[in-house]
């Protein structure tokens, strides 16, 4: 067994109990290779306070407080985002452990830990990089982490009227949207929110992004893809005076005085994929692409 000293930060999901069990089968395997082990507090509290799990050997840390080689995230697909955001400019590679159905971010089987964990050591694995975007505010700032792997989504605040949206790209006018809202989509994104409001699905590596309206007012207002180096504006009007903005879900509201630039950021997310993994497959198994549903 190789020797080669790995350092690991551990975040997961403190909403399914039933789930974090495993955690303890990864640390015994990361515990054999006499890997450095680092968890997220909020985690690490959840797990022993609430779980009652016999957590040792551990370093707990807070926020972006650490550093290390590999990053495992426990969850889904939204704990990998959140995983992501903690991980940010580090460019560390984020290992997504699925504790439930198939993920195309958190893609790999509990049951195939051991293997995988074993696959890093011997370095058989791939990283694929993945844009993210970066949002700038020219007057209230974002309270939280102001960067999305999946999306951004400009949205409106009550159920009521439609919202209105100036967008420009480089400089140059779009369009008016006047829709519930508008999502700015990463191909990462392109299978989450963007997908369900009938955006188009973009194949990672592509270096593009797409601009999708939720509930456009006109039927002529249709997806468009456009290069990720290209820099978003977008001016909102509603009658509450305010609207939200959502990066990866999490939401914050803002006055409709804000104008909002939207562009790449200047890192990408790196994202293990074990060997032989294919991205046609996973969006064939898990959103049965071409599936004949008639019988």
């Amino acid at each position: 067994m190789t020797t080669r000293k790995l350092r690991f930060a551990i975040f997961g999901n403190t909403y399914q109990p039933k789930k974090s069990a495993f955690i303890q089968e990864i640390l015994s395997c990361l515990s054999e290779r006499k890997a450095e082990v680092l968890m997220e507090r909020t985690f690490y509290e959840f797990l022993v306070d609430v779980q009652h799990l016999p957590i040792t050997g551990v370093q707990v840390f807070d926020d972006s407080e650490f550093e290390a080689d590999f990053a495992i995230s426990m969850g889904g697909d939204g704990t990998f985002l959140r995983t992501a955001s903690m991980v940010g400019r580090k460019e560390i590679p984020i290992l997504g452990v699925n504790m439930g159905r198939l993920g195309f971010l958190a893609d790999i089987n509990v049951n195939d830990i051991e293997h995988t964990i074993a696959a890093l050591y011997q370095e058989d694995y791939s990283v694929e990089t993945r844009a993210v975007i970066q949002v700038d505010t020219d007057g209230e700032p974002l309270q939280g982490y102001p960067c999305a792997l999946n999306d951004v989504a400009i949205l409106k605040r009550d159920n009521a009227s439609m919202i209105t949206i100036h967008a420009c790209i480089n400089g140059e006018t779009l369009t008016t949207y006047q829709a519930d809202g508008l999502i700015m989509s990463t191909p990462t994104g392109s299978t989450a929110y963007s997908l369900s409001v009938g955006g188009p699905i973009i194949v990672p590596g592509t270096h593009v992004f797409s601009l999708t309206a939720v509930a456009p007012h006109s039927l002529n207002v249709r997806p468009i893809v456009f290069s990720e180096d290209a820099v978003v504006d977008l001016t909102v009007e509603t009658r509450s005076h305010n609207f939200l903005v959502a990066l990866d879900g999490r939401s914050e509201k803002l006055p409709d005085s804000t104008r909002l630039t939207l562009r790449k950021a200047p890192y990408r997310v790196q994202v293990i994929k074990r060997s032989g993994t294919r991205y046609f497959h996973t969006l064939r198994e898990k959103m049965m692409w071409g599936a004949d549903q008639r019988s």
